[in-house]
């Protein structure tokens, strides 16, 4: 391997990048962990030929701290919110779940980040309250700051009281709660008392939105409030989820993947089930997890490849004659490599030149039994242990990163 001095400046060429204003098969710039119009000094280039590039993932809603703890076994539906919240209440004193809550927060979160990491997430909106591991230098991800939010209308009181936290939250940051989550009545009249409380406006962001009715989803959109949509976790709890046509076409739709305590795997997990269902189209699933998001999370340089944008990419082989069907639908393992900052974290071994061009020193690992690089600054042997799928190539490795 040749060594150079480690640049952050990369020209990607060849492959097809997703550009905001369509499919381009010019060279994208990477430059100072941007996306730019020049390429940087001491530039690196990466052959791409036969790829498509992808603006990284934005997961609209994650529970970060709960990822590894055993999911809720149930039968019939839960009719909304608060009878599966008193079900989880007696499911975290199972022994299962009791070990994996014994497991230091710090270190729960950051496998949550990893996670999501893992399926080309780089940016997450994490509904809990803040946690100091979120602010390390190194967190696996980036994550939604500086916004407002509270848990459910009633319930246990797990965040900051509503009226109080929506009118401390700036007009131009989002508000975050979980709403109508149910398909009962009395998740069909959270939407009436959010309002009532003065707690309805243009940053609102309401997660689930089970219970919506027609004229509650007309509403939402006419007041330029948003909904997260995360099916899998839907469809586990209450047995149906809502339809998010509507929605998807006033651009008033982001997705989640809630955690693997009620929700699927990961993020790509949600999108290849929600194309499977047929109900929107593959390039309006990807805007949810990428422009859409960042739009409604007022994230302004992420979820595109715009100049000026963040430089965190989802590279991933061409599927011929499919554009956002060359990511949606692919599972974790078949990524080609996931970017951060300009500098790939996890990727296939052959982009080894980069990593080693970017500084970014590497571990062999399996992910789901694929051969993959991983940033060594990654591959903690506490977190590579927790999650299912990821281990070291060889056993010495684990003993390299101790």
């Amino acid at each position: 391997m040749t060594h150079r001095v480690a640049t952050a400046h990369a020209t990607l060429k060849g492959g097809i990048a997703m550009l905001p204003t369509g499919a381009s098969r010019e060279p994208l710039y990477v430059r100072d962990g941007s996306i730019a119009s020049t390429p940087g000094p001491g530039v690196f280039a990466v052959d791409l030929r036969g790829h498509r590039i992808f603006p990284a993932l934005v997961n609209a809603h994650d529970h970060l701290a709960v990822n590894a703890v055993p999911p809720l076994r149930q039968g019939a539906p839960f009719a909304n919110s608060y009878a599966w919240i008193d079900a989880f209440q007696r499911h975290f004193e199972e022994p299962a779940v009791v070990e994996a809550l014994a497991i230091p927060k710090a270190q729960r979160m950051r496998h949550g980040a990893l996670k999501n990491l893992l399926a080309g997430v780089t940016c997450v909106a994490h509904h809990d309250p803040w946690h100091p591991a979120l602010d390390a230098a190194d967190f696996p991800v980036a994550l939604l700051r500086d916004h407002g939010w509270s848990y459910t209308l009633d319930g246990p009181d797990f965040g900051p009281p509503v009226r109080e936290s929506y009118a401390g939250t700036p007009p131009d940051r989002p508000w975050i709660i979980h709403l109508a989550e149910g398909t009962d009545a009395v998740a069909a009249a959270e939407l009436q008392r959010l309002a009532s409380l003065g707690c309805l406006g243009a940053n609102t962001v309401l997660v689930h939105g089970v219970g919506l009715t027609d004229a509650d989803v007309a509403r939402v959109i006419a007041c330029g409030a948003a909904v997260v949509w995360c099916p899998g976790s839907n469809r586990a709890l209450l047995g149906r989820t809502l339809d998010p046509r509507r929605l998807a076409t006033a651009g008033r739709l982001a997705m989640g993947s809630d955690s693997r305590v009620s929700g699927a795997r990961d993020l790509l997990d949600e999108l290849r089930d929600a194309a499977a269902s047929g109900d929107l189209p593959m390039d309006a699933l990807l805007g949810l997890v990428t422009a859409d998001a960042a739009r409604i999370l007022r994230l302004d340089r992420r979820g595109g490849l715009a100049f000026g944008a963040v430089a965190d990419l989802v590279i991933v082989e061409d599927r011929e004659g499919f554009a956002a069907g060359s990511l949606v639908g692919r599972r974790r393992a078949e990524l080609r490599a996931v970017v951060r900052d300009g500098r790939p974290c996890i990727a296939d071994p052959d982009f080894a030149g980069w990593f080693d061009a970017a500084g970014v020193d590497t571990i062999a690992v399996r992910l789901d039994g694929r051969p993959k690089l991983l940033a060594r600054s990654l591959a903690e042997p506490a977190l590579v242990a927790m999650e299912p799928g990821l281990a070291f190539e060889w056993p010495q490795h684990e003993a390299a990163c101790s």
